[in-house]
């Protein structure tokens, strides 16, 4: 099953939750410090929830951080990265990279606006002690830079 992921930031994960949960009927599928992530049946959806230390006072909250499409398995990464490559969009792919408090295959495209979105297979849990992955900034992929434009302030990290 295929499904939209949609990435949020916001400025206190607990209130979030608490709203979310109301909102869909539905309980996190994950849950770690400052992070949480929904896996919603109906509608089909990856609702995740960053929380931003500094979300309320710069404005960042309830702001996109990214956007993705989740799939079943590398194999449907790799179909979906070699279709973007075909239709001219030069996806930049990871494999078995931790982020997200779990271990996945992806491939990362932006928008013409900048919004970067990844078509990603998760293919094991990750501990809890492992780090979130993500920067304020959004996701990109690690060690790809140039996606953002300026490479000196680019995040490194991934979602």
């Amino acid at each position: 099953m295929a499904r939209v992921q949609l990435a949020l930031n916001v400025s206190d994960v607990d209130v979030a939750v608490a709203f979310y949960s109301k909102l869909f009927g539905a309980e996190p599928a994950k849950r770690r410090p400052g992070y949480a992530n929904f896996a919603i049946a109906e509608p089909p959806l990856k609702l995740v929830l960053i929380e931003t230390a500094d979300a309320r006072s710069s404005g960042v909250a309830g702001a996109l951080n990214h956007l993705g499409v989740e799939v079943d398995t590398p194999d449907d990464v790799a179909a979906a990265s070699r279709r973007l490559a075909e239709a001219g969009l030069a996806p930049a792919v990871e494999e078995g990279t931790t982020c997200c408090y779990a271990v996945q295959g992806k491939a990362w495209v932006h928008d013409p606006d900048g919004a970067p979105w990844e078509v990603y297979a998760v293919l094991a849990d990750a501990p809890a002690e492992t780090s979130l992955g993500c920067s304020t900034d959004g996701c990109l992929p690690a060690g790809d830079r140039s996606l953002a434009g300026d490479t000196a302030t680019a995040p490194i990290s991934c979602c």
